[in-house]
């Protein structure tokens, strides 16, 4: 009899409170949604509490090189910055940018994706013929020349991460779509005369969700290590923004006598990436099918 309650109380959940109840029972994926949280907060508080001009980008040479202590957490760099600040600050670029990227790249990626998925043929093999040309070439050197050729800046270098971005997505919907289509109630939504586009976009992209939320998580982290690399590199945001990258390379000249300054943004990155990581395997725990039990 208690068996068929929790049977019946199971059924009488949506989606998403089975899927929630399911992912806060995953205690990685629980630490690594407090640490976002947290750091979503954080950075949207940083603008009010430091000022960006006098804050985080001044020069104060008096106070450069200072070990971290009471007065700077994290220490000064070689102009004087303190670190704690630019850190919490930085999160933004780092959130913005890979948010930004995966966004535009999800966009287009499923929408050509579902396209390819839904119609087969000769749409499909030249969506998939040149997404697999992007998808030969490696993630950054597609950044690095489309930055080269834009020119430096924030906005462009979202641009270039989200052409990596759509390859995946593309790939992902495709493949879901494919597996969807011809199941009876796309059949049924033509019989009832709906366009097309309404059928993929009412029927079939909604349950091709699971593989793309998953993926979404996992490609913020991955985003956020091109941009970073990008920055290390001196053609991702430019300088003197507080981005994590570019903080890193900042502080490699200086990394025998302020070794702090190269570990302090590496570990933000890393622990960022993990959060991500656990968060999106979490996800893909308790989206899973036969998860359900």
């Amino acid at each position: 009899m208690a068996k068929l309650n929790d049977n019946n109380e199971v059924k009488s959940r949506s989606m998403a409170q089975e899927t929630w109840r399911r992912l806060i029972k995953n205690k990685g994926a629980v630490i690594g949604l407090i640490f976002l949280l947290t750091l979503v907060v954080v950075s949207i508080l940083s603008g009010f509490i430091y000022d960006y001009d006098t804050d985080i980008i001044a020069l104060n040479m008096g106070e450069a090189l200072q070990a971290p202590s009471a007065a700077h957490w994290f220490g000064t760099d070689s102009l004087g910055r303190d670190i704690f600040a630019r850190i919490l600050y930085g999160a933004r670029y780092s959130l913005m940018i890979g948010v930004g990227a995966v966004a535009i790249g999800l966009v287009i990626g499923v929408t050509l994706g579902a396209i390819a998925g839904f119609y087969g043929g000769a749409v499909d093999q030249i969506i998939m013929r040149v997404v697999d040309v992007f998808y030969s070439i490696p993630n950054i050197m597609i950044a690095v020349v489309i930055v080269s050729l834009l020119g430096t800046s924030t906005v462009n270098l979202l641009i270039a991460l989200c052409f990596t971005c759509a390859t995946s997505f593309t790939r992902i919907a495709r493949a879901s779509v494919m597996t969807i289509r011809d199941q009876e109630y796309v059949e049924a939504a033509y019989e009832l005369g709906l366009p097309t586009w309404k059928i993929i976009l009412k029927h079939i992209i909604p349950n091709c969700l699971s593989p793309i939320i998953v993926q979404v998580t996992l490609l913020i982290g991955t985003t956020i290590i091109a941009a970073s690399s990008l920055s290390f590199l001196g053609i991702g945001v430019p300088s003197p923004a507080p981005e994590w990258g570019a903080m890193l390379s900042e502080g490699r000249q200086h990394i025998r006598d302020a070794s702090y300054m190269c570990v302090i943004p590496g570990i933000a990155i890393m622990l960022t990436v993990l959060a991500l990581n656990l968060l999106g395997d979490g996800l893909r725990d308790a989206l899973d099918p036969k998860m359900k039990k």
